[in-house]
Parts: C-alpha cells; sequence; structure tokens
C-alpha cells in the first residue's frame, strides 16, 4: 500500500477507484439529465489586486426552482496560498474540493515541496476531466481556482470548462448561472490599482448584481446575516473573513443601494 507516486488520485485510481466523485455513479446512466435532482451551487467571482487575489461566493443552492440551502458554503482554502470556488452540482463538487485538498497535501509530503500554483491548476484540471463521464448526465461541477503566485508576487485566476480544458483569466473573472452578471458588474467596476477592500467591495457589488437578475443567485441576508463568503490570499496566504468583518461591507453595499438601485456608475473616461 506504498503510494508510488506524489498523486493522491493517482493512488486512489489504482487502488481505490470507486471512491473517486467520477467514479461514484458511473455505470448507473439510464441516458437522461439528472441535474435537476441535485442541488446545484451558483455565483463565484475572483478578483485581482496589486499583491493578492479575492474569492468570493454566494449562498444559495438551489434543486430545479427550489431553494435547497440558504447559506451553502462554496468557497474554500485548497491550501496555505490558493482557494477554490465550486458551482455546479454540489455533491459533486464538494468530493472533488476534498480531493484537491488532499492531492495537494499528499504532494507536499511526499515531495518535501509544494507545487507551483501553476502545477495545482494543472492538477484540477486533471481531476475536473476525470469526471466527464457525469457531467455528460447533467451533473457538472466547475470550480473557479485563485491563489497567491510567489515567484511574481501577484494573484492569478484559472478557469476551467467540464472537459477539464483550463484558462489563465485576467484582472477577475466568476463562473456559476450568475456569472454573465457579475463579470458584467466587475467589467466596470474595476481598476488595477484595486485594494485588498477595493476587490473585496466590487465582489460583493458584483455578487449583489448577479441576485438581482438571476434566480439562483442569492443576495445578502440581513434578517439571517447570511452574507458572501469572501476569501482574501496574498503573501499572507489564506484568510477568510469573519461575519462580522464582511457584514459591514455589505451594510455599505445594501446602503448606497437604496439611493442608487443599478450600482455605482463607472466613469465614461
Amino acid at each position: 500500500m506504498t503510494t508510488g507516486t506524489s498523486s493522491f488520485t493517482e493512488f486512489l485510481t489504482h487502488y481505490a477507484p470507486d471512491l473517486l466523485p467520477g467514479r461514484r455513479l458511473a455505470g448507473h446512466s439510464d441516458g437522461r439529465d439528472h441535474s435537476g435532482l441535485a442541488p446545484h451551487g451558483t455565483t463565484i467571482v475572483a478578483v485581482t489586486f496589486p499583491g493578492g487575489v479575492v474569492m468570493a461566493g454566494d449562498r444559495r443552492a438551489t434543486a430545479g426552482h427550489l431553494i435547497s440551502q440558504r447559506d451553502a458554503q462554496k468557497v474554500f482554502q485548497a491550501d496555505e496560498f490558493s482557494a477554490v470556488g465550486i458551482a455546479g452540482t454540489m455533491g459533486i463538487a464538494f468530493e472533488l474540493v476534498q480531493l484537491f485538498q488532499l492531492e495537494l497535501e499528499h504532494y507536499e509530503k511526499i515531495e518535501g515541496t509544494v507545487l507551483s500554483l501553476e502545477g495545482k491548476s494543472n492538477r484540477l484540471a486533471h481531476m475536473i476531466r476525470a469526471n466527464l463521464g457525469l457531467a455528460m448526465q447533467g451533473l457538472v461541477a466547475v470550480p473557479l481556482f485563485a491563489g497567491f503566485d510567489p515567484g511574481d508576487q501577484r494573484g492569478r485566476i484559472f478557469s476551467y470548462d467540464p472537459t477539464g480544458a483550463r484558462s489563465e483569466e485576467h484582472d477577475f473573472y466568476s463562473v456559476g448561472s450568475g456569472s454573465v452578471f457579475a463579470r458584467g458588474s466587475l467589467k466596470k467596476l474595476y481598476r488595477s490599482d484595486f485594494t485588498a477592500e477595493d476587490a473585496v467591495t466590487a465582489g460583493v457589488q458584483a455578487l449583489y448584481d448577479a441576485a438581482e437578475d438571476d434566480s439562483a443567485t442569492g443576495g445578502p441576508d440581513l434578517h439571517r446575516k447570511i452574507f458572501p463568503i469572501i476569501a482574501v490570499v496574498d503573501e499572507n496566504g489564506f484568510n477568510q473573513y469573519a461575519t462580522d468583518d464582511v457584514a459591514p461591507i455589505v451594510d455599505r453595499v445594501v446602503s448606497a443601494r437604496s439611493g442608487r438601485p443599478d450600482g455605482p456608475q463607472a466613469p465614461l473616461s
């Protein structure tokens, strides 16, 4: 039972393939799309700033036309200097994130060093590709990966499609059902001289805009104190904001929207 490889996923493939997310339901397809039966996570955004990156996600999970969960966790720490956000089928996505976390930890223990950010993004692409069979049945899980690159001293963002194809995005990106609206919002708000707080606020604004136009994206719930999950990754590592830290940012955004419902406007020049 020695691993023989620095890849935990490869180890499972040889010794316990049934534990892989993409193999769990293999062989049970009846040719129909079952995507409406399982809870789905929705909108995730990532925004870079000089020296790091912010990742934020709304909290709503849906099953068909129903809200299945109001406080879903969609942004996770991958390792000390990276974060992963999930959109798509929640059960598959959760397992994928847990396996990815183990993959990075296993590599560090076997090799005695950490993977580069580029290497981490490639490992995740391979794991997504292994889920292609379930994705073809409608059980799609597509994450957004971001982290701090110590070599370049900057934040970087990587997106994926259901086949595992990886793309590096610049400045900002979003995934999930509300991604079109969130990305449109960020396109107008983004500036290259953002501070970390600016990037966090822009992320909250983008999620607010997405919730206005996409029914599967949940807006801030002030009464239940359910706010977006926000994480900052910089030279100091991964830091997820506590609820008490997110609340004043959300309050400012919501209060400003009472005077300008469509949100802040970008200058024309």
